[in-house]
């Protein structure tokens, strides 16, 4: 029988492979875990959490001015970007050091290297040019930002632009920034510098952003962004970037000339598997160079898996560890468990923020699904007296048929926390019935998912849209 160094050996120290490298040490099993930067992965150290600190930080201007409705007077109001970023830093560097604490804990070995295939069994760690073999492998190397539009179309002076990643680096805040994408990233980079103070261009090449997300959202954003003061230019690309001085010029393919003092690129991620030789092990890549997987996380060589963004399935932190758990039953418990990857609750942290569990209008029609929707828009009640123009928007699509819900939509302050245990509800299989027999919590913005009562329209597969 062959003698390996390690049971498992783990490509990527971020939340899937932390998870289930810890998982598969306390069940038993020899870990190593190689990571070539920081502990945390995008989410820790590039993602999430940074973002949502951001997010938190662009909301206190809106704070201040609904507070003069309620009689307060802050006086002069100032921000200071470095302050901030300082403090980030801090939080963040604390949060890696905890997720590398517990994997120690559990007894993994770390190696702070970059980790590449030589074989189906063995790894060669760059830095150190060490050699390692492992009977299992799980590989669970995330994504990165891209800077191609479309099919390998290098942007002219792109290499000017920054992504995300530099995005929470910058030494000052750009007084006037133009941001290039259309999905989740952009979308919150956008109301994040708006809410710091920086004038926003937002340039898609879409008709309306978040493609894949219920169309009454979109429209309800857009509106709410532009009302905003963002500049929203749609079905509009890039054709070319140049320097100018101190500042940037990118030209448009509708004639727009727009200068500015940084242009941040949010059009898209790749899974991190170039360079990986995943070849010399007999791991099949997708087009885009993602990691395919069955329905276990089983690669093309059975005894390699895959987790997270890498494989390209459903790019949420909170999936990449459920794959990793699933994985460790798998793979170390002689429990074979498939990800579940449906009603899987999903949040766009702009202002306000936009949150959905289940399916889509145009999702549920497309399944066979004849629908009843439940849509209400109103003001919440504490800009009443803050005074601005804020509307919420709530839709709940329901099967015609079994009454069951099958999505949820909100667009509007706390969404993302009232959709969490909207998830739960979906999740048992709730129907419509349910929801009206639950006595609403009085006064709060949720209560609305209990007290609509009047259908707004019903639509069956092939119908004019409502």
């Amino acid at each position: 029988m062959t003698k390996y160094d390690y049971d498992l050996f783990v490509i990527g120290g971020g939340s899937g492979g932390v998870r289930a490298g810890r998982m598969a040490a306390l069940a038993g099993a020899r870990v190593a875990l190689a990571e070539e930067w920081r502990m945390g992965g995008t989410c820790v150290i590039r993602g999430c959490i940074p973002k949502k600190l951001l997010v938190y930080a662009s909301q206190f201007s809106e704070n201040v001015k609904d507070a003069a409705g309620y009689g307060w007077d802050f006086g002069d109001a100032s921000f200071d970007w470095p302050t901030l970023i300082a403090n980030k830093d801090r939080e963040i560097a604390r949060l890696e050091g905890l997720y590398k604490a517990n994997v120690e804990k559990s007894g993994v070995t770390i190696f702070q290297d970059r980790a590449v295939f030589e074989d189906e069994h063995t790894l060669l760690l760059l830095n150190s040019q060490q050699k390692v073999t492992a009977e299992k492998i799980l590989i669970a190397t995330g994504n990165r930002p891209t800077r191609e539009m479309g099919t390998s179309r290098v942007i002219p002076g792109g290499e000017l632009c920054i992504t995300s990643d530099e995005a929470f680096h910058l030494e000052k805040l750009p007084g006037r920034i133009l941001i290039a994408g259309g999905g989740y990233i952009a979308l919150e980079f956008a109301h994040i510098f708006h809410g710091l103070g920086s004038h926003v261009s937002l340039v898609y090449r879409g008709e309306k952003p978040l493609r894949g997300f219920d169309d009454c959202m979109r429209d309800a954003l857009c509106d709410s962004m532009t009302s905003r003061g963002l500049d929203v230019l749609l079905g509009c690309e890039f054709t070319k970037i140049e320097k100018h001085g101190n500042c940037l010029r990118a030209e448009t393919n509708k004639g727009d000339v727009i200068e500015c003092d940084q242009i941040l690129l949010a059009i898209g991620r790749q899974p991190n598997t170039m360079a990986l030789h995943v070849e010399k092990a007999g791991v099949e890549l997708g087009k885009r160079g993602e990691v395919k997987v069955d329905a276990y996380s089983r690669t093309s060589a059975p005894h390699i898996y895959a987790v997270g963004d890498v494989t390209d399935r459903i790019q949420l932190t909170p999936v990449a560890i459920h794959e990793a758990m699933c994985f460790v039953e798998t793979a170390f418990k002689n429990n074979p468990t498939r990800p579940d990857h449906s009603h899987v609750a999903s949040a766009v942290f702009t202002t306000p923020e936009l949150a959905c569990v289940g399916l889509t209008e145009t999702r549920a029609l497309g399944e066979g699904h004849s629908i009843d929707v439940y849509k209400s828009t109103f003001r919440p009640l504490l800009h009443t007296l803050g005074g601005r123009p804020v509307r919420t928007l709530m839709k709940l699509i329901v099967d015609a048929k079994t009454d069951k819900v099958l999505g949820c939509h909100i667009f509007g302050d706390h969404a993302a926390e009232i959709i969490q245990i909207v998830a739960v509800t979906i999740k048992l299989g709730a129907t419509k019935k349910d929801f009206d027999a639950t006595i609403a919590l009085h006064p709060t913005a949720a209560e609305e998912l209990v007290t609509m009562r009047t259908k707004s329209y019903s639509r069956a597969p092939g119908d004019a849209p409502a």
